[in-house]
């Protein structure tokens, strides 16, 4: 004859099982019997997933119930509806998560504005007209402002650069890693920065999705459209805030790597300004 949750708890009331085999034989009891419990409804599968959920609670489920003229079986009962709503709010909120987390994307252009999109061959041209002035190449402007620009510059563009500012590629992917050193903190902080943007970003997308499957005008829809609202405002002035952050090293900084004097960086910055003013005027790219 199989025992029910009253047998099992009686056994365990009058010291026959520890606290530990009660725990366990209740397990197992609910695991072969869900056609006893209030979940019967569910399809197995989602049922083990609970119980496996819900084991960790047993222990509390026992230690919560006390003789008052309810049965432990009609306590446990309503002890695992309970456990169940809970278990239902959260599985939702797990697959709103999911699914934002595989059907969003953020891309670069929510965190900052994409630059405008130039033909390949008017860069070359401007870039050539910039690097040659006169017959002689401006080493030293240009070496100044792929330092200025590190952060943008890979491997593969430095090695293309070098032999037209006619510089050693090893040279110029040291003073690269150099100024990537001095700039290390700042970088940093830049990344986590937008990292934090990002999760900020997916907790909007969630709450926005979980408000299509809450009930309008309830007291939980309106607290859930309030914390979205919110967050969305967080989101924007976070997007603010990075628009500001200047990722470009400093002319000092510039100095310091190519050992020369911050006036001569000044200098040849904005003479390289000037004329790439003017030749992206007289260019096809606007």
């Amino acid at each position: 004859m199989q025992k029910t949750l009253n047998n099992l708890f009686n056994g365990y009331f009058t010291g026959t099982l520890e606290r530990g085999e009660l725990e366990g034989l209740v397990y197992q009891y609910l695991i072969h019997n869900q056609e006893k419990t209030c979940l019967n409804h569910w399809k197995h599968d989602d049922y083990e997933d609970f119980i496996s959920w819900f084991y960790p609670r047993l222990r509390l489920a026992i230690e919560s119930y006390n003789d008052t003229g309810s049965s432990f079986e009609a306590f446990f009962t309503k002890f695992i509806h309970i456990s169940a709503k809970e278990y239902n709010v959260r599985s939702v909120i797990n697959n709103v998560t999911e699914y934002c987390a595989w059907s969003a994307r953020v891309p670069e252009m929510y965190v900052h504005e994409e630059p405008p999109v130039y033909k390949v061959n008017e860069i070359n041209k401007v870039f050539t007209n910039l690097v040659i002035e006169k017959g002689r190449k401006n080493t030293r402007r240009i070496l100044a402002l792929i330092l200025k620009c590190y952060y943008y510059v890979s491997d593969d563009f430095a090695e293309k650069i070098a032999p037209l500012i006619g510089m050693e590629i090893d040279e110029l992917k040291n003073m690269l890693e150099r100024i990537k050193k001095i700039r290390q903190e700042k970088d940093d902080n830049y990344y986590y920065f937008k990292e934090r943007i990002y999760r900020q970003f997916y907790k909007c997308i969630i709450y926005e999705k979980r408000l299509t499957i809450v009930k309008e005008n309830t007291t939980a829809y309106n607290k859930l459209k309030t914390k979205m609202e919110k967050a969305r405002i967080t989101l924007e002035r976070m997007r603010k805030r990075l628009s500001f952050i200047r990722m470009e090293a400093t002319n000092k900084q510039i100095a310091e790597v190519i050992g020369t004097s911050k006036g001569t960086v000044d200098a040849s910055l904005s003479r390289l300004k000037i004329k790439w003013e003017k030749l992206a005027k007289n260019s096809d790219l606007n």
